[in-house]
C-alpha cells in the first residue's frame, strides 16, 4: 500500500509537549488536543450513552451524570441524532399514501439509490460500481457469477480466523458446486507463535498457488487483530495468476481510506452498522467494478436489478442495470426499505468530510491510545508491578485502523467486568483479548487519556482473583 502523506503522531505530539513542558501522557496533552480538534463538533452528530445508562455500572464508582467511554464505534457505532427525528417525522405514507412512491428528498421508488452517491467517496468508487441492498453475508451471492470452478480452478483462498459469518458463506458456494470444502477452502494462517498474517506470505501462496485459487477473498480490515490488509497488493498479486479477488469491507468501511476503483478491486461487500454508524440490520452494500458489469452472466435476477425506467412496464422482459445494481437481488418487492434507506442516508451525509481527514485524526488518536498504553503497560519494564498488556495489532499506521486488540495476561474476563463497571464499553473476544476502537467522528483524544488512566485497581482486582 503506499505510503500515508500523513504527519507521524510523535511529530504531532511533541512540539504540545515542549509547549506545555509536560509529559506526552498528561492530561494535558489530551485536552490540548481536543481544542485544536477541527473535527470535535462531530460528537455532537452522536447519542452517546450516559454512565448510568448502562447496564453493567456500578454508580459507587463513576459520575452517574458523565458520559461512557464508548469504544465500540467498530460494532456498532452510535446512534446518530438526526435518526430520531427522521424517524418521528416518518409520515409521508400516512399524508400522501401511494404519491410517497415518487415525492420527497428521499423518494420510496429509489431509496436506495437516491443515496448511493454518498458513498462514492467512502469507498472510492464510481457510482455505477455500487448497489445498497441486503445485509452482508447475503451479498456473498455476488460470487455465484463470478465463481465458476473447474477441475483445476476450483480454490477459494481467505484469511484464518475470519468472521464465522465469512466461512459459511463460502462453505455453502462449494457445496453449491459439489466440492470438498476442506480441499477447496484454502486458509491462510500466521506464522507459528504470531497474531497477524505477513503480506509476503500472502504473496507468496498466490504467486505459487495461484494456478488453482479461483477467488480471492480476504477482510480490509480483521475483525479480531484489527489488521489493515494492503488490499492493492493483494488484488494486484491475485490478478496476476487470474483469480478474482474480493473484499469482504466490514470492518474497514468508514474505518480507512479505500480506492476500489483504482485498485481495480473486483468485488466487495460491507456492512453498515459498524464504523459508518448506521442502525443495527440497516442496508448493506455492494461493489462490483465496472469492467464485468457486461462481461458476466448474471446467476439470479431480481426486479430491481431491471432498469428503472421501464421497472413498471410489466413485459417480463429483463434490461438489466449496467452497473453495480446489475447483481442487485434486495429482499424487496417494489421498494427498498425506506425505515432502513432514510437513517443510512443520514449517517453517510455525516461523512461528507473528505476521508483524508477523518484518517489523519483517527491515525494520531489510535497511535496515541497505542503509546499511552505501551508507556502504562509495557511488557518490557520489569520493574513495574503493574500487570502486563500486549497489543497484538500492527503498530505501523499502514496496516491499522481504529481497531487496537488487547491482549491481558491476567483473566480477561475480570478486567472486562471491571471495565464495564466503569463505564468503558468494548469488547471481549476469545482468549484473554479485548478490542477498543476509538473512532474520529465521537471519540476525543480525553477518551484516551481517561480509558488508560482507570484507577490501577481495575488490573489489581484482577490479578488478585487470578490468585
Amino acid at each position: 500500500m503506499e505510503p500515508l502523506p500523513l504527519e507521524l503522531p510523535a511529530d504531532t505530539v511533541q512540539p504540545i509537549v515542549s509547549q506545555l513542558r509536560c509529559h506526552p501522557t498528561d492530561k494535558g496533552i489530551t485536552l490540548h488536543l481536543d481544542e485544536e480538534d477541527k473535527l470535535r463538533h462531530f460528537r455532537e452528530y452522536f447519542y452517546i450513552p450516559q454512565m448510568q445508562d448502562l447496564p453493567p455500572i456500578d454508580l459507587s464508582l463513576v459520575n452517574k451524570d458523565e458520559n461512557a467511554i464508548y469504544f465500540l464505534g467498530n460494532s456498532p457505532g452510535l446512534q446518530p441524532k438526526m435518526v430520531k427525528t427522521y424517524l418521528e417525522k416518518l409520515d409521508k405514507g400516512a399524508k400522501m399514501g401511494a404519491y410517497g412512491h415518487e415525492v420527497g428528498k428521499c423518494p420510496w421508488i429509489i431509496g436506495d439509490e437516491s443515496i448511493t452517491g454518498l458513498m462514492i467517496d467512502i469507498i472510492g468508487a464510481n457510482e455505477k460500481e455500487i448497489a445498497l441492498m441486503s445485509g452482508l453475508t447475503v451479498n456473498y451471492l455476488l460470487l455465484l457469477p463470478l465463481f465458476k470452478p473447474t477441475p483445476n480452478w476450483y480454490k477459494i483462498l481467505l484469511e484464518a480466523k475470519d468472521l464465522p459469518s465469512d466461512y459459511y458463506a463460502i462453505e455453502s458456494q462449494l457445496q453449491l458446486h459439489g466440492l470438498n470444502i476442506e480441499k477447496s477452502m484454502w486458509i491462510i494462517k500466521p506464522r507459528e507463535g504470531a497474531e497477524t498474517l505477513r503480506m509476503e506470505d500472502v504473496l507468496e501462496v498466490t504467486e505459487k498457488k495461484g494456478d488453482s485459487i479461483a477467488v480471492i477473498l480476504f477482510s480490509g480490515v480483521h475483525f479480531y487483530p484489527g489488521q489493515l490488509f494492503n488490499i492493492p497488493a493483494i488484488t494486484k498479486g491475485g490478478q496476476a495468476k487470474d483469480c478474482f479477488v474480493g473484499f469482504d469491507l466490514a470492518h474497514a468501511v468508514g474505518n480507512v481510506e479505500l480506492h476500489l476503483h483504482d485498485w481495480g478491486v473486483d468485488l466487495a461487500c460491507w456492512c453498515s452498522y459498524k464504523y459508518v454508524h448506521s442502525e443495527a440490520g440497516d442496508l448493506a452494500g455492494v461493489f462490483v467494478y465496472e469492467k464485468h458489469a457486461h462481461t458476466i452472466k448474471l446467476a439470479l435476477v431480481e426486479w430491481f436489478g431491471h432498469e428503472l425506467n421501464t421497472r413498471f412496464k410489466m413485459d417480463n422482459k429483463l434490461q438489466s442495470i449496467p452497473r453495480g445494481q446489475w447483481i442487485q437481488m434486495d429482499s424487496m418487492d417494489s421498494n427498498p426499505p425506506i425505515c432502513w434507506s432514510g437513517p443510512h442516508m443520514l449517517s453517510l451525509e455525516i461523512f461528507k468530510q473528505p476521508t483524508m481527514t477523518l484518517r489523519r485524526k483517527s491515525v494520531l488518536l489510535t497511535s496515541y491510545l497505542e503509546y499511552m498504553i505501551k508507556y502504562c503497560y509495557n511488557k518490557d519494564k520489569a520493574e513495574s508491578k503493574k500487570p502486563l498488556v500486549n497489543i497484538i495489532t500492527p503498530s505501523h499506521i499502514e496496516d491499522q485502523g481504529c481497531q487496537l486488540t488487547l491482549l491481558f495476561f491476567v483473566p480477561m474476563k475480570y478486567v472486562f467486568q471491571e471495565l464495564e463497571k466503569r463505564g468503558v464499553v468494548c469488547d471481549k473476544q476469545e482468549s484473554n483479548g479485548i478490542r477498543v476502537a476509538s473512532v474520529p467522528v465521537c471519540n476525543s483524544f480525553h477518551d484516551t487519556y481517561k480509558f488508560v488512566s482507570l484507577p490501577i485497581s481495575v488490573l489489581d482486582s484482577a490479578e488478585t482473583k487470578k490468585s
